[in-house]
């Protein structure tokens, strides 16, 4: 049965529960379009073709005995700082090259017991540190739109597997907005739940206070059935928060109607340099939100320009003490020396990448002696400064509407010898980091290039449901998401 990798988990759930195709139909019909694409887009680092048929093959008999688990046979990729055990977590580094996880990350536990097939692992850039997936060590990414430019970062695979059809959905971790700047560059739904929402356990950290897993998917209400999977209090994980996990797919109707909902815009999104095409598709859809009910109200977040400066000092100084373990000694690669100084020395240096590097390094010197108060002391101050903003801001709203970023997606090699140009990437995404708040991007239109812009909808913290609520009401009365890349 052709065309069964463009549709989405809802279609897919539809038609495996009448009978109209098997999971091993579906994992066939993605394997074939991974086969045709992939040479083109570069998502997939590795593909366990024989894992995911048995794996299909397992769903199909479990629904033959009656399960009816969320994504029973659905194929699911997954960004490989996720640890699979018996696959590959590699971080896209070359000192993990060659890494077998030796246990599941508590996010892959989930999706099992959910029935979801374990397809591959995707692209990312070096230990989630890029805004472009140009920092990847094994293999270079490009967005299905037009392969000449970037697919966004980190989670740049993720993204670009579900836009070009070879994934039905896929998992991504949000740092500083890496869920949702790619999903906003390659045209699909992108969800970075609230801090504490998820379970980071099995999860490789970057920053520990600032990432969390997500769904990306071709529509909002797929993300919102994953998203329902993925959340709970978990023991392993001490920043979990115990919790009831609303039935987020269920609460999605046929409502389109946005009545009685007050949608915060604040002016401090629209900064300087934007691109003026992005703007407009962005002021465009707050528009449209308006016309479905939504009350549209000026707020302020006047703290969210020193985002960007806090979140580089916070996040690498975490980078700093998180990459600490990868020295050679214990697992991934080994180079040895004359001492172990020279082992360390000669490891690190061979198997990071050059951006790892300079956030080490940036990270190192912000927690030295002498330099501790005046950069990552007074970075966190500025951290409760922009939550305080969000706060305020929601006592006066019920989401935020926002782009996700200042231009559509870059050409490749653009920004690559510009490492602050390619930050700034960042400046709309961090300040929901920094605050733990929950975000979403969908897309909202394209620019004259035919490149995707996202509109970014930003909810207070445990407010998912909101934000799902706006999103699938903009997506059920727009024709953006029903767009596809031709490769």
């Amino acid at each position: 049965m052709a065309d069964l990798h463009k549709l989405t988990i809802a279609e897919l759930s539809e038609k495996l529960a009448a009978g109209e195709c098997s999971s091993v139909d579906i994992i066939n019909d993605v394997l074939a379009s991974i086969d045709a694409t992939d040479d083109k887009v570069g998502a997939y680092l590795t593909i366990d073709r024989n894992s995911a048929l048995e794996q299909a093959k397992a769903a199909d008999e479990a629904r033959a005995s009656g399960s009816n688990a969320p994504l029973l046979g659905i194929p699911v990729a997954i960004k490989d700082l996720l640890n699979v055990k018996g696959q590959p977590c590699t971080c896209s580094s070359k000192i993990l090259e060659g890494y077998i996880a030796p246990y599941d990350a508590t996010v892959i536990t989930r999706l099992r017991a959910a029935g979801a097939v374990l397809l591959g692992r995707v692209n990312m850039d070096e230990f989630a540190m890029g805004s472009s997936t140009e920092n990847a060590a094994l293999g270079k990414t490009a967005n299905p739109w037009n392969t000449d430019h970037v697919p966004g970062g980190s989670s740049g695979g993720s993204a670009a597997c579900v836009a070009a059809d070879e994934a039905i959905a896929s998992l991504g971790s949000d740092t500083g907005g890496s869920i949702r700047q790619p999903a906003a560059f390659c045209g699909c739904v992108g969800v970075k739940p609230s801090y504490g929402r998820v379970s980071r356990f099995g999860l490789t950290a970057f920053a520990s206070s600032l990432d969390q897993i997500g769904p990306l998917t071709k529509t909002v209400k797929d993300s919102a059935i994953l998203l329902e999977v993925l959340c709970g209090d978990d023991q392993l994980d001490s920043s979990s928060i115990e919790m009831e996990v609303p039935r987020f797919g269920k609460h999605l109707t046929n409502d389109t109607s946005l009545a009685g909902m007050k949608l915060g815009l604040p002016q401090e999104y629209f900064v300087e340099g934007m691109d003026p095409e992005v703007e407009k598709v962005v002021r465009d859809a707050v528009e449209h939100c308006k016309s479905l009910g939504a009350e549209i109200i000026d707020v302020s977040l006047p703290h969210s320009k020193y985002a960007i400066a806090a979140y580089y000092i916070i996040a690498t100084a975490e980078a700093s003490a998180n990459l600490a373990r990868f020295d050679g000694i214990r697992y991934g690669l080994r180079i040895d020396g004359k001492d172990p100084l020279e082992l360390y020395e000669k490891t690190r240096s061979a198997g990071f990448g050059s951006e790892v590097k300079r956030r080490i390094i940036l990270g190192t010197y912000v927690l030295s002696s002498g330099y501790y108060d005046a950069y990552y002391k007074r970075a966190q101050k500025v951290r409760t400064l922009i939550r305080n903003d969000f706060t305020e801001a929601f006592g006066q709203c019920d989401a935020i509407l926002a782009p996700v970023t200042p231009t559509p997606a870059y050409k490749l090699g653009e920004k690559t010898d510009d490492p602050l140009k390619m930050y700034l990437d960042d400046i709309l995404t961090t300040p929901a980091n920094l605050a733990g708040n929950c975000a979403l991007s969908l897309p909202c239109g394209f620019s004259s290039d035919h490149l995707p812009i996202g509109l970014q909808i930003i909810g207070d913290s445990f407010a998912e449901e909101t934000i799902l609520k706006v999103g699938h009401a903009y997506e059920q009365t727009t024709e953006w998401h029903k767009r596809k890349p031709v490769l």
